[in-house]
């Protein structure tokens, strides 16, 4: 349990829990599993689990057969850069260079968090909270990525919404002291040698996954059993498909 500003109590995900990451769509939780991430949009908080609620905070949301609020033609045009992401195509970084601007978006991503605490998940994660370092040409950087952080890890707060730090290796420490991320949701930290830069910040609370099986292993050896750490498939599918994958440490 923390208490965050105003007395509000805010429960962190169990560390070292049964994990599971479930963006391609709500699947029936593996056996032992009891903390899951799912869409703000398209999924549901899991019955019995503590469900983690994934927004797309940074980032527009690549094209999609739903109308979502969080794909490029929803969002306010004016925080819409033209920078895509060159490894996931049809998504545009949001424009976080004055606070002008970075009110404007935080406004819109409050009210996917205000659906995530209706649909009953406990805990928020943001992605691409280090979309600055792929896109210096915009303008802004660490520090302003992380004004808008906390005002959207305040945002959840307010909500006994538990907030986790996506990734972000470089500013973690910061990640928890100046925007107030109370725990961390990481993607290969063992195949690029940080899962012990997280843990130095948060401690247990780590929910690592890993995509190859050089970084499962790795992250294995340095997280588990502290931490929880899973090896998926990089599409994320579901489990009728054939390329699902997902395995937990021996």
């Amino acid at each position: 349990m923390t208490v965050v500003g105003g007395g509000r109590a805010v429960e962190v995900p169990p560390a070292g829990a049964g994990f599971d990451y479930q963006l391609g769509g709500d699947a029936p939780l593996p056996a032992g599993v009891t903390v899951v991430v799912r869409d703000w949009f398209a999924g549901t908080a899991a019955p019995g689990a503590y469900s983690v609620c994934y927004i797309n905070a940074f980032q527009t949301q690549p094209p999609d057969a739903d109308d979502r609020p969080d794909l490029r033609g929803a969002w306010p045009a004016e925080v819409v850069s033209t920078a895509e992401d060159p490894e996931w195509p049809g998504e545009f970084a949001i424009d976080l260079s004055s606070a002008e601007l970075r009110a404007t978006a935080a406004a819109h991503v409050t009210s996917m968090i205000d659906t995530c605490a209706t649909k009953g998940f406990r805990a928020v994660e943001f992605d691409n909270l280090d979309s600055f370092t792929r896109f210096p040409e915009l303008g802004f950087g660490a520090d302003e990525a992380l004004a808008y952080a906390a005002d959207l890890v305040e945002h959840a707060h307010a909500l006994s919404l538990a907030a986790g730090q996506k990734n972000s290796v470089e500013i973690a420490a910061r990640g928890r002291a100046e925007a107030g991320f109370d725990f961390a949701v990481v993607e290969e930290c063992g195949q690029y040698d940080e899962c012990g830069d997280y843990t130095d910040v948060y401690g247990d609370e780590v929910f690592a996954i890993e995509y190859t099986q050089a970084g499962f292993a790795a992250a294995c050896a340095a997280l588990h059993p502290s931490a929880s750490v899973i090896l998926r498939d990089l599409d994320l599918v579901l489990p009728d498909d054939p390329g699902y994958l997902r395995q937990t440490c021996p």
